[in-house]
């Protein structure tokens, strides 16, 4: 395993750890507030200073990592879930299903992903979990568009034309011949899912559509700590940066997933 591998597995690591016990592992309660330490820079109480109302950034920081990344996890598992199977089917059944499902994909390909969710937030009045299930949604297309790819290449081959052959019904081969040797794909473009869902999450948090006020988050963090980079610029880089962090880690960790259990590619 390549060295920046074993890093980006190390960080996720501990970003795991962080969205389990985050609050816990907190050195004082994220939302207390002590107007006598509004903004102040690091010291030894607060490693990473107070914002404006004089709560601890690190805490903040390290409770705000389970909003952050239990968001994005829920975006990825219900695309893989439900892109996946969908991709699958059309792929291997093809016809009417495989015309749907295209016409489906291209549909929320149209649509501008962005300016769908801030509507749907307006109009229904939710936040963070709207935002999570739209989406889910706008993110489906990828996934079926792949999945889809990835099942027609295999179902050409001859192990398929075998099995057909014997008897054995569609929804066997699907499931215990052409799913594991697509698993590959199925895997990276989860971790791909979770990336630009980390991203498309904290942006709509940084725009006051994701998580709710009170409720520490690392794009709220960002948008609480843009006027006052020169007071404590800690409560806008250290989330910026987590963020950057987990999203590499989790692509090159995808990358060398893929590379390493894909047709062609270095078996264990």
């Amino acid at each position: 395993m390549p060295i920046t591998v074993r890093l980006a597995t190390g960080w996720l690591f501990v970003a795991v750890v962080l969205a389990v016990f985050g609050r816990r592992l907190a050195p004082f309660d994220p939302g207390e507030q002590n107007p006598l330490l509004s903004v102040s820079p690091p010291s030894g109480a607060h490693w990473l200073g107070t914002d404006q109302l004089g709560s601890d950034v690190l805490s903040e920081v390290m409770a705000g990592a389970g909003t952050a990344l239990l968001g994005p996890l829920c975006v990825a598992l219900g695309t893989v879930l439900l892109g996946g199977a969908l991709g699958l089917l059309a792929g291997y059944r093809g016809g009417l299903i495989d015309s749907l499902t295209n016409r489906f994909a291209d549909l929320m390909y149209a649509l501008p992903g962005l300016l769908v969710i801030v509507v749907v937030i307006g109009v229904v009045g939710g936040g963070y979990w709207v935002a999570v299930a739209v989406l889910t949604v706008l993110t489906l297309p990828g996934e079926i568009r792949l999945c889809r790819s990835a099942t027609q290449v295999q179902a050409r081959l001859p192990y398929v034309e075998a099995a057909r052959t014997l008897g054995l019904p569609a929804a066997r081969i699907m499931r215990r011949h052409i799913l594991p040797n697509i698993m590959p794909t199925v895997i990276a473009t989860f971790l791909l899912d979770f990336v630009g869902a980390l991203v498309s999450l904290s942006g709509l948090s940084y725009l006051g559509l994701g998580a709710p006020p009170g409720i520490p988050d690392w794009g709220a963090l960002l948008q609480t700590g843009q006027n006052l980079l020169t007071d404590n610029p800690m409560i806008s880089l250290v989330p910026g940066a987590l963020i950057a962090l987990t999203a590499t880690s989790v692509t090159l960790l995808g990358d060398w997933l893929y590379d390493r259990y894909s047709v062609g590619g270095t078996r264990p």
